[in-house]
């Protein structure tokens, strides 16, 4: 009998369309891989590629006739990268730290204190994030220049040290933990930040780490508020460094290339380092408001 449920024409048939699903779906997810993965490869390839490649032939050809490094070396050389490298680096560690630092506490009492007007205090806070920062950057602008912090590291990383997405995403992951726990720790004479800094943020680590990529890869990548609050190029930051490598080898896209690759390296590097805690931490509070 189970012989003949096994060779049963409908099993059959609904085995057969669920390989058949399964296979598109591949097909699918490759194709988008492929479309995704595409310019990056062709921006590998072409930084790959001697000066006597043409890289816009049709159809395009990535794997270089000669392979040649000395694309990189060129562009190290050409301006000052590890002033630049440097002044990223400062901003994106800072940037990181203090948003870990403020979102975490602004989100603490708003999931295990109770208070008048707490729910709308976060509605508040992240209402905020439908408003585009470029909105906002006149007034920032105009407050930075009064206190002094043009061409300055402060200028460039105190108007993004708290952000309405770090606050909701510890808020949400706070959230999800016991409150025995605080309870505990009271009567064992512990106070708020003893419980914030010993309790609770262990437990969160994961929502951290995804926090600290978030803002990792926005403090990296910046380009327009520094543009705006720096004129002294030996204040720029990486980003900047390309706009004007861009500017100054218009015709050489191997150098831009090789160059847009040197400032995405330290993001994909990052990123592969800290992945495995990436998913736990979206996904931490996700099923509880």
């Amino acid at each position: 009998m189970a012989l003949t449920s096994v060779n049963d024409p409908k099993t059959l048939r609904n085995r057969l369309i669920g390989i058949t699903k399964k296979i598109l779906t591949y097909i699918l997810l490759i194709l988008l891989t492929l479309f995704m993965l595409g310019p990056f490869l062709w921006l590998v390839s072409t930084a790959l590629k001697s000066g006597g490649e043409n890289i816009f032939q049709y159809p395009p050809k990535l794997i270089p006739e000669q392979l040649t490094f000395t694309n990189f070396v060129k562009v190290m050389d050409t301006f000052p990268f590890w002033r630049y490298l440097f002044n990223s680096v400062v901003v994106t560690v800072f940037t990181v730290f203090f948003n870990v630092l403020f979102c975490s506490l602004a989100a603490y009492p708003l999931a295990r204190m109770n208070f008048k007007g707490k729910n709308v205090i976060f509605i508040l806070i992240l209402s905020t994030m439908m408003i585009p920062f470029q909105l906002l950057m006149i007034p920032i602008y105009i407050m930075s220049l009064n206190l002094g912090l043009s061409n300055t590291y402060a200028g460039m990383i105190l108007p993004h040290i708290t952000t309405a997405f770090g606050v909701f995403l510890m808020r949400q992951a706070f959230t999800v933990i016991p409150k025995e726990l605080d309870e505990s720790a009271r009567m064992d004479g512990a106070n708020s930040f003893q419980i914030w800094l010993r309790i609770l943020m262990p437990l969160v680590k994961p929502s951290i780490i995804t926090l600290v990529i978030f803002t990792f890869i926005s403090a990296w990548g910046d380009f327009l508020w520094p543009l705006i609050i720096v004129s002294d190029q030996e204040m720029f930051t990486l980003p900047l460094g390309l706009n004007m490598l861009s500017g100054t080898f218009t015709s050489d896209w191997r150098l831009i290339a090789a160059g847009a690759i040197i400032s995405m390296a330290p993001i994909i590097i990052f990123f592969l380092i800290l992945q495995r805690h990436f998913i736990s931490g979206v996904m931490r509070g996700a099923v509880k408001g």
